[in-house]
């Protein structure tokens, strides 16, 4: 069974692409990652980082 955690929400494809080409496949691997981190990689937003944020929440998880 896929839980929320073993994919990326959506977030658009530029921004998943970014992020599948740094290492993060799925939600479970964004918990903990500084969200400046986040925030240098072309094409990961305010817009696609609130959205990862609140995925993560919702599994009582968060950015670093």
């Amino acid at each position: 069974m896929n839980s929320a955690l073993d994919t990326l929400p959506k977030i658009g494809a530029p921004a998943t692409r970014v992020l599948n080409n740094a290492g993060y496949s799925t939600l479970r691997d964004l918990a903990g990652v500084p969200r400046a981190e986040l925030a240098k990689l072309h094409g990961v937003g305010p817009k696609a980082l609130g959205i990862i944020q609140s995925a993560l929440e919702q599994c009582n998880l968060t950015l670093g």
